[in-house]
């Protein structure tokens, strides 16, 4: 069952460069393929126009075989570019052509924060509370957005509405002008039954606090919560483990 949405953001150290850089996942495929080497290249240049993008080579940081952030990203840039499809895929353990790996997210953070030129991917909570610039990435719509709490309930409310009840395994390229196009939810994997009846009742109580008072502290950390309607109907499967 979804325990929270999360945002996968592209992170980048541009010294001098002021203004929101725009990126999309075919542009975003095409660095991490190696296709682009420098800030100033054309495809990111035309999508730019309004900063001086100096001509410094990117340097690639990415996350080691096994880990969710590579699935999600890998499974963005997938619905995005055919070529990074057929040659790397969606996997949680890419075989990235180029580039140096961090091993944890907050790793992630401090080599693009101390390398000039370099970019990696992290959750949206680690680019904001440690403010490292964050990509704008276009979505379906159209429209350049950058993750925040609003934008990741915008694109679960997209696939997941009216219903509520679908706990679909992807949010990336959701529709609709708000939301943020490489949204996930971070998953609970649960037995459906348990023969200890105190150790059932003990995990339900303990959901119970994860989709109630818990959702604010996700919150509080940078996550964004489940909309209303879906925490109601995975309460309803909670219920269902007693």
């Amino acid at each position: 069952m979804p325990a929270i949405l999360i945002g996968i953001v592209p992170i980048y150290n541009l010294p001098g460069v002021a203004g929101e850089l725009r990126l999309t996942g075919a542009v975003l495929a095409d660095v991490f393929l190696g296709h682009v080497k420098t800030w100033n290249s054309p495809s990111i240049a035309k999508l730019n126009p309004q900063l001086s993008l100096p001509e410094l080579p990117i340097k690639v940081v990415y996350r080691p075989a096994g880990k969710g952030s590579n699935y999600v990203f890998s499974e963005f840039l997938s619905k995005n570019s055919a070529a990074f499809k057929t040659q790397i895929g969606i996997s949680p353990s890419p075989q990235w052509p180029v580039g140096s790996a961090a091993a944890r997210s907050s790793d992630m953070a401090e080599k693009v924060s101390s390398e000039p030129g370099s970019i990696g991917f992290v959750e949206a909570q680690y680019a904001i509370k440690l403010n490292i610039p964050q990509a704008a990435v276009l979505n379906l719509a159209g429209h350049f957005v950058k993750a925040s709490e609003k934008t990741l309930a915008a694109a679960c409310q997209a696939v997941e509405a009216p219903g509520f009840d679908r706990l679909s395994a992807s949010l990336t390229n959701a529709p609709g002008g708000e939301s943020y196009p490489i949204t996930s939810f971070s998953w609970l994997y649960l037995r459906r039954a348990s023969s200890d009846v105190r150790r059932a009742a003990a995990l339900a109580d303990l959901l119970n606090w994860v989709f109630t008072s818990g959702q604010q502290i996700a919150v509080q950390e940078g996550y964004s919560a489940l909309p209303p309607p879906l925490v109601a109907k995975v309460k309803i499967k909670i219920d269902s483990l007693r």
